[in-house]
């Protein structure tokens, strides 16, 4: 057992041509590895099959976020350049007094430029939008605020859009910036809760086709917000993962979805997290007898093999990051070498990886 608190206990082989660039042609189209814990055994599917594994009555919850063009690229005054990434969405505000910009927010970010600027100086993005440096970090971290300019009609998602780039993990190459693509596809079919600089990327499989059979299926749906923060990627850096301080991320519960759940519950349906966002949300806001309550705030719940999960009987899930907190989530639902074994069993199928990767579904209750 304490090898499941060991770091490099839960590495894993993963050549480079086994890590997803581009999604699929279609977004139902993607493979399915399903991990039966019950029956203790794998499958290959296409994940359009993920509704054979569906039943009436089922309850399937989802992350409704919606990822925002957080990458900015520009110049620093002396011309050189630089590159945001937006680790939040920015709340609007009136600018300050005599400020030749109509609005401005404060907002934290990653800065990658040659050389670091110094507070006070400003970043340009575009015509409408500047940056105004206030404090520099030792993590690569800045404070800045963003004075901006709208045109009547817009907001800042609209400018957010003009200027910036989707953003995707470092694992995924776009040497000449984000694509039409990935401004499509890198966005769920459940998103409208706009905040996450990161999608989550089990809903990614979901067409609208697929969602409308699995309605008439006899499933029902609900929905919880969790905006994934620049955390889902921060390296596990402690030997023992007992040490690792897990990232707060915003989540939202609303009453409705708390009801269904619980209902759910206690009519004995089965309820299906779709992705390890949406899992850690329930379980987050789960009390002791798994009863789900409303809720609206930061959730840091670490979830590494010994948790009990009290609300989510089965995940569907992408493969993650060997070493990563994701990995640990997923191991304490299905056990780490059971886990360790289907990505062995996917890396040999040439099953694709990661955000733009395969599904997985972890099967823990069949009925």
């Amino acid at each position: 057992m304490k090898k499941n608190y060991h770091l490099s206990a839960y590495d894993y082989h993963l050549p480079e041509e086994n890590i997803a660039q581009h999604p699929a042609d279609r977004r139902d189209q993607s493979r399915l590895l399903v991990l039966d814990c019950v029956a203790d055994t794998m499958a290959h599917l296409r994940f359009v099959d993920i509704i054979e594994l569906l039943r009436p009555g089922d309850l399937l919850v989802a992350n409704n976020t919606r990822v925002f063009p957080a990458r900015l690229f520009g110049r620093k005054e002396t011309g050189g350049k630089a590159e945001l990434l937006l680790l939040h969405y920015p709340e609007t505000r009136e600018a300050p007094s005599g400020s030749d910009c109509m609005h401005a927010a404060e907002v934290l970010a990653l800065l990658k430029s040659s050389k670091r600027p110094r507070p006070g100086s400003r970043l340009f993005f575009g015509s409408e939008l500047q940056a105004l440096v206030l404090e520099l970090f030792e993590d690569g971290k800045v404070r800045l605020d963003l004075r901006f300019s709208l045109p009547e009609g817009q907001n800042l998602a609209d400018l957010l859009a003009r200027y910036g780039q989707m953003p995707l993990p470092p694992y995924i190459k776009r040497p000449r910036g984000t694509t039409g693509e990935d401004f499509e596809r890198y966005q769920t079919r459940f998103a409208a809760s706009t905040g996450s600089v990161a999608a989550p990327t089990a809903g990614l499989h979901f067409s609208d086709e697929l969602l409308a059979a699995i309605r008439g299926h006899g499933v029902a749906m609900a929905a919880i917000t969790l905006h994934v923060g620049y955390g889902t990627f921060a390296p596990v850096r402690t030997d023992n993962i007992l040490d690792h301080k897990i990232h707060a991320e915003f989540i939202q519960i609303p009453a409705e979805t708390a009801l269904a759940v619980n209902r759910a519950k206690e009519e004995g349906r089965r309820v299906w997290a779709v992705g390890t966002t949406t899992a850690r949300a329930l379980e987050f806001c789960a009390d002791g007898q798994g009863t789900v309550k409303p809720f609206r705030g930061p959730c840091d719940l670490y979830i590494i093999p010994g948790y009990r999960f009290r609300v989510v009987d089965n995940l569907i899930t992408n493969f993650h990051l060997p070493q990563s907190s994701l990995l640990f989530l997923v191991s304490a639902l299905a056990g780490r070498e059971r886990i360790l074994n289907a990505y062995a069993r996917a890396v040999a199928s040439g099953y694709r990886f990661f955000s733009y990767g395969d599904a997985m579904a972890i099967l823990t209750r069949h009925s």
